[in-house]
């Protein structure tokens, strides 16, 4: 199964806001392809966020949509500009010979969203791991063979969770099946403190940890794993994260990302809450320690 690749949070919002101006200006799509000496599809994906969007093409759509106050257009153009450019300023970049393309594009967004919600069934969520548990599930993986591959790829999962830290910390909503805290990974020690970091993770003001217990029975959300990734004022620009042993899909259409916001708000109604949830993962691990 083919990676699918998610659009660039900033090119959907520039597409979508020339979209906007173009429908306020009376211009049909086959007209801006007109302007642009291009195909209407071609339109289609520059407003879906789909191709970037050069600053000359830029220029010419703005005077056939008389986009003509300074401020609007000094915004669209550094929209552009931003929207197109690689951040090569990214710490993940150092790690490019373990990071595939999905698992990068996953790093660049959680740098500028605001808020993740993730659904899991198997594991602890990467931004959770101790390093202990990380590495045992990198070695299980087989994706990563010599040691220092596999000591590189943990320290890519230790350095995402500096974003649930920084000036600006992103909110992270948790749902695990209670599965996963009595999955023995790395043995009794490794769970045990992972457990412990989890319930410690949990006590802080933007994270918020649930479990979804065995006597919940069948349920919405036992289908998979999923992460939910918002941006900041804008809900249409939500996306959707599923993986699977052979490639990950993201999904940005309105309609299957709120099918996937419903299942989200099931699996957290269903679950424990946050504070019989916290008790039950330092019950758990407890019979680690044994």
């Amino acid at each position: 199964m083919p990676t699918v690749k998610p659009s660039t949070v900033l090119g959907r919002q520039l597409g979508d806001e020339l979209r906007k101006f173009r429908e306020t200006a009376g211009v049909s799509m086959t007209e801006a392809a007109e302007v642009l000496d291009c195909t209407k599809g071609k339109i289609s994906r520059m407003e879906n966020g789909h191709v970037p969007i050069r600053t000359p093409d830029l220029n010419a759509l703005m005077h056939a949509y008389r986009v003509e106050d300074p401020e609007t257009r000094s915004r669209l153009g550094a929209m552009a500009q931003r929207a197109n450019r690689r951040r090569r300023d990214g710490w993940w970049h150092q790690y490019g010979s373990v990071l595939g393309d999905s698992y990068r594009d996953q790093i660049e967004l959680e740098a500028i969203c605001d808020s993740v919600r993730t659904y899991e069934v198997q594991l602890i969520p990467g931004l959770l791991q101790t390093a202990e548990y990380g590495r045992a599930v990198t070695v299980a993986s087989r994706a990563w063979k010599t040691p220092e591959e596999i000591e590189q790829f943990v320290q890519v999962r230790l350095a995402r969770q500096q974003r649930l830290a920084d000036e600006d910390p992103m909110s992270l909503w948790v749902v695990l099946a209670e599965g996963v805290l009595r999955q023995h990974v790395g043995g009794p020690a490794v769970m045990q403190a992972q457990l412990e970091h989890l319930a410690t993770m949990a006590e802080r003001a933007n994270i918020t940890v649930q479990v979804l217990p065995f006597s919940r029975g069948a349920h919405s959300g036992m289908f998979g794993p999923y992460l939910l990734l918002s941006f900041p004022q804008v809900t249409s620009l939500d996306l959707v994260l599923t993986e699977t042993p052979t490639g990950n899909i993201w999904m940005e259409r309105e309609p299957e990302v709120a099918y996937y916001r419903t299942l989200f708000d099931d699996a957290r109604t269903t679950a424990l809450p946050p504070t019989e949830s916290l008790s039950l993962i330092r019950r758990i691990a407890k019979e680690f320690r044994a």
